[in-house]
């Protein structure tokens, strides 16, 4: 007669749940690395695109400032008239804090989830 060949019987519910939740954690894991890999990668970007941003701004402001000297024939004045131009920033700025702030926080909220 012929062996009959039995199929290997299926690991008990347990054992299977073990290997769900090892699957699961593993999982987490790597999405967890994932996550954090995009958020430190995307910061490092957004760091250096500011300091380019910075330093654009600040030679964009130091020839704004020569220039303005240049054609006020006094440096203390050229860089008198940025400094002011850069004080009515900051008061309008300040004027509507309450109007930014609530939109830099959404913008920083969704960048943090993406």
């Amino acid at each position: 007669m012929e062996e009959e060949q039995k199929e290997p019987a299926a690991p008990p519910i347990i054992d299977q749940l073990k290997e769900y939740a090892e699957t699961q954690i593993k999982l987490a894991k790597y999405e967890a690395i994932e996550k954090g890999s995009k958020m430190l990668g995307g910061f490092v970007v957004d760091f250096i695109v500011s300091v380019c941003f910075v330093l654009t701004f600040l030679f964009v402001s130091l020839a704004i400032a020569f220039a303005l000297s240049s054609l006020l024939n006094s440096y203390w004045a050229g860089f008198g008239c940025m400094a002011a131009i850069y004080l009515i920033i900051a008061l309008i700025m300040m004027n509507r804090k309450d109007k930014l702030k609530p939109k830099l926080t959404d913008m920083f909220i969704k960048n943090f989830f993406k």
